[in-house]
């Protein structure tokens, strides 16, 4: 029986794989292109209807023009964490956002990340919510670039910010061009994810390949998506024996895509592999994450037992230390119990 909408609402959730630029509500980023002079390329009513995958990277590119000062981004990060919250119960949440993007427009990264972190606290304190920021690289942009941005998130460590990513087109290179920067990344202390087998990309694009080479070259701690290595069985079992969580993504910026989609993450889980699910760019998407549970639980007939274990999947794969990771899993099981005790103000699960 499909999961009641109500409950999974209330449930508390993690999102772990969320870009900072796919957050903007579309009034945000009409006022912030408005601040800077920067034209729309539509009405901001159809700002977020795309006309392909590549279209939709485009727009990503306008938020990292009308972002400059810390007062930008501090306003984009406390509406992302309230909307998560207000809309879908997360408790912790984990934003990558890309340096490199907004360098150019003049928002040196240690206003970046002064901006981030305020918006951040604030938040923390007006909601139970509990953040952590990954600095992201862009396949599209040169190895040269990513050094030198790796350099000032080494040269001005944050405690804030726990680990490193790589997304864009995968038709731009396969993951071994950063090996060196994954390298550095270990050095430092950081995390490890990447983008890796998109599915809105050809498996000549985005080939099962790109996974072995996330875990043998970058060392990848966690990975985002991954649909495609399903093309291959010796992948499927890779992935699987190795334990490595998946933070997939229910909607995808391709609409015609998402049936699809929905069957990569039936046998994802089917074949074992650990799998969290996520928003990626939830105001773009036109979704939240109670709406990115139910579309996928929904979409595939699945119930409550399988929200709680995406819940807790959520809670095991996140970056917080050990102890606060324990007492985040605590209090999701306490509110899982209220949820489910008996009351005449709930219904029956």
């Amino acid at each position: 029986m499909p999961a009641i909408p109500s409950l999974i609402t209330q449930l508390p959730k993690v999102e772990l794989h969320c870009h900072l630029a796919g957050t903007l509500r579309p009034a945000t980023l009409a006022a912030l292109a408005g601040k800077y002079g920067q034209p729309l390329p539509r009405p901001v009513e159809e700002l977020y209807v795309y006309r392909d995958f590549y279209d939709f990277i485009d727009l990503l590119r306008l938020v990292a023009r009308v972002l400059r000062r810390p007062e930008d981004f501090e306003w984009v990060a406390y509406e992302a964490i309230e909307d998560a919250f207000r809309s879908s119960n997360v408790r912790h949440i984990e934003m990558s956002f890309n340096p490199q993007y907004f360098i150019p427009a003049g928002a040196a990264y240690a206003a970046q990340v002064e901006g981030l972190v305020a918006g951040i606290e604030a938040a923390e304190r007006d909601f139970p919510v509990s953040a952590l920021l990954l600095a992201s690289f862009d396949r599209e942009w040169s190895v040269a670039s990513a050094n030198e941005t790796m350099d000032l998130i080494v040269g001005h460590r944050h405690e804030r910010i726990v680990g490193i990513g790589l997304d864009g087109p995968e038709r731009a290179g396969p993951p071994a061009r950063f090996e060196d920067i994954y390298r550095r990344a270990t050095r430092a202390g950081l995390k490890k994810t990447a983008h890796v087998c998109e599915d809105n990309q050809t498996l000549a694009e985005a080939p099962p390949s790109n996974f072995d080479a996330c875990l043998d070259i970058l060392h990848c701690d966690r990975l985002d998506h991954g649909y495609n290595l399903l093309a291959c069985e010796s992948a499927v079992h890779r992935a699987r024996d190795s334990g490595i969580y998946f933070a997939v993504c229910g909607i995808t910026s391709v609409a015609a895509n998402r049936s699809r989609r929905l069957a990569a993450i039936e046998r994802m889980t089917s074949a074992g592999l650990q799998v969290t699910l996520n928003t990626d760019d939830p105001a773009m998407f036109h979704t939240d994450l109670a709406h990115t549970y139910r579309h996928v639980l929904e979409g595939l007939n699945w119930g409550w037992d399988e929200a709680k274990r995406f819940s807790l999947a959520g809670v095991d794969a996140c970056w917080l230390d050990a102890a606060a990771k324990a007492e985040l899993r605590q209090d999701f099981l306490c509110q899982i119990a209220a949820l489910e005790a008996p009351s005449p103000n709930h219904e029956t699960v």
